[in-house]
C-alpha cells in the first residue's frame, strides 16, 4: 500500500521512481586511454577481494580491440602479486565510451567510461546498473580537490557513495 501510494505521489508530480540511465562521456581516444592506471577507490568486489595496489594496463590492438591485465597485491601492499588478462571491445556507436570487457568466455561485462579528465589523468568507469564503479588514475595517489569533484559527479548519476572503498596504494 505504502509503496503504491509513493508512485501515486510520483507520478502526480511528474517524478520518476526509476533511475534515469546512465550517461557516459561523448567519446574516448581509446590511444590516449591505453597505459597504466591505478585504482583510487571501487565499489568492493568478490573477484577483487584482498587486493591491494590495484592497476589496470591497456593496451590498444590493431584488431580493434583493446587488451587489458589488472594487477593487485593481495592483502598487503608487499603481498603476492595476482592477475588476470582479458581484452576489450568498443560498443559501435558509443563514441569509445562503452565498452565490454571478457575476461572468460563467453562472458562480457560492461565496463562504461563515465567521467574522464581533459588530459587523461583520470577517469571513472561504471556498470549502468550502478552495482560496478572504479575511480582511476594515472598515478598511484590523487589530490583531494579532484577526487571530491569526482564524488560530487558520481552521486549525481546515482552512485552509492557509502559502498565505495578507497584502495590502498604504494
Amino acid at each position: 500500500m505504502k509503496k503504491a501510494l509513493i508512485i501515486l505521489i510520483a507520478t502526480l508530480f511528474g517524478c520518476s521512481t526509476k533511475q534515469q540511465p546512465l550517461e557516459t562521456v561523448k567519446s574516448v581516444d581509446i590511444k590516449r586511454y591505453a597505459g597504466k592506471w591505478y585504482e583510487i577507490a571501487s565499489y568492493p568486489q568478490r573477484f577483487q577481494k584482498g587486493c591491494t595496489c590495484t592497476t589496470a594496463e591497456y593496451t590498444a590492438t590493431n584488431d580493434g580491440y583493446v587488451i587489458v591485465e589488472n594487477a593487485c597485491n593481495k592483502d598487503s601492499v608487499n603481498g603476492k602479486k595476482s592477475g588476470i588478462k582479458g581484452k576489450a571491445f568498443v560498443v559501435e556507436n558509443s563514441g569509445n565510451a562503452k565498452l565490454e570487457v571478457q575476461f572468460f568466455w563467453p562472458f562480457k561485462g560492461k565496463y562504461w567510461i563515465i567521467d574522464l579528465d581533459s588530459d587523461y589523468t583520470y577517469a571513472v568507469v561504471g556498470h549502468p546498473n550502478r552495482e560496478y564503479l572504479w575511480i582511476l588514475s594515472r598515478s598511484p595517489h590523487m589530490d583531494q580537490a579532484v577526487y571530491d569533484g569526482i564524488l560530487e559527479r558520481v552521486k549525481a548519476k546515482g552512485f552509492d557513495l557509502a559502498k565505495l572503498q578507497v584502495t590502498l596504494q604504494k
